[in-house]
Parts: C-alpha cells; structure tokens; sequence
C-alpha cells in the first residue's frame, strides 16, 4: 500500500512537473519579428490555426463573408533570400462554408465552382518582392474553375519561433488581395452579388521538429 502511495505521488509530481514547465515555456514565448531571423526549410501550413476568408457585395447593402474550410500548403522558405521562396496551396472548392448549407451546396455547384468537375482552387507563387523590412507582395497563378490567372497579395511577416507546447519550427504571415472573379468565369448571380472578391489570410506554418 505505502509502495503504491509513493507510485502514484511520484506520477502526480511528476505530472505537475511537466506541467510547471509547460507553463513557463508558454510565458516566456517570444516571436522574432525579422524574417531573416526565421529557419530556411520547408513547412506546412497548420490547419488549425490558419484561415482563408473571402467577402463579396450583396445588392450594396453590405459584404458577404465566407472561408474554405480545406485548405492545404507547403512553403519552401528560404529568409535570406526572401525573393527565392516558394508557395503551392490547395483549396477543396467543396469546402466552402458559409454557414449556410443550401448555400454552400449552389457555390460549389455547377453554376459556380462547379467543384465536382473542377475540385481543387491552387495558387503557386510566381514572384515575391520585398516592401518592408517585414512586408512583401506575392504575385502567383491562381488556378480554379479551369481557367489560370496572376494574383497578387499583399503579404506581412507575423513572427518565428518554436512552438512553445511542440518545438516546432513555426512561421506566421498575414496576407490581402483581390481579384475579379468573372476572370475566371465565375460570372453568375451577377449584379446581385458583386465580381470583386476580398481575400483575406492568417496562416501559421510548421516545420517539425527532428
């Protein structure tokens, strides 16, 4: 009995231990702010903590919010020579959620994205150009609905630092822009709901551990 009592209060000490340290990890957290400072390789984006949210006008009374919840990417990063890095994202079309079912299932329909004939939206960067010490423009070939055009985003460095709870590696970036969508097709319902589509990015990125 007092063998078992010593077991289990070392499991507890041990446990508030691990906990304690957590704790201090997570307070002392720092992100460094300077890209260069960030580790070259290649990360994947965190669907967890990221987003990609887009708003059209309906009837001018006000802009139409909605996301894709499927989203996939890798980033080949290479901070020293920002210019050089590299992009490819994935988009399910069918993942596109408004909040709205019916809705949902008429844009990913044939009227519009027509996802089950064209079932994944990519975008692959083509140029990147510094504006700041941590801002930069993204031009790449949005791909979707069968048609490819250039996009550009405006694109702000967030911060780098090992993931206080994993150890990963891990890179934050916000990122804008805008794009007609009749460029692509995507024409209908039009003028009830406006061409001009907002993009709006948070994304976090994880190059794991070895």
């Amino acid at each position: 009995m007092k063998r078992q009592f010593v077991h289990i209060a070392l499991v507890v000490a041990g446990a508030l231990l691990l906990g304690a340290c957590v704790a201090l990890r997570v307070a002392t957290h720092e992100v460094k702010d300077d890209p260069v400072a960030a580790k070259p390789g290649t990360y994947r984006l965190d669907p967890r903590h990221s987003s990609l949210i887009f708003d059209v006008d309906h009837f001018s009374y006000s802009r139409f919010v909605a996301r894709f919840d499927k989203v996939e990417a890798v980033l080949d990063a290479a901070p020293a020579t920002p210019e050089t890095s590299k992009l490819r994202v994935t988009v399910k079309a069918a993942s596109v959620d408004t909040n709205v079912a019916e809705l949902d299932r008429m844009i990913a329909g044939k009227d519009l994205l027509d996802a089950g004939r064209y079932p994944d939206i990519t975008f692959e960067t083509t140029a990147l150009k510094r504006t700041g010490r941590k801002t930069g423009e993204m031009t790449g070939s949005l791909t979707m609905h069968g048609k490819t055009r250039p996009v550009t985003l405006a694109v702000t460095f967030n911060g780098a630092a090992p993931d206080p709870l994993t150890g990963d590696d891990t890179l934050g970036f916000s990122a804008t822009g805008s794009f007609n969508r009749a460029d692509w097709g995507l024409n209908a319902w039009w003028p009830a709901v406006g061409n001009d589509v907002h993009v709006s990015i948070q994304a976090e990125f994880i190059r794991k551990a070895s």
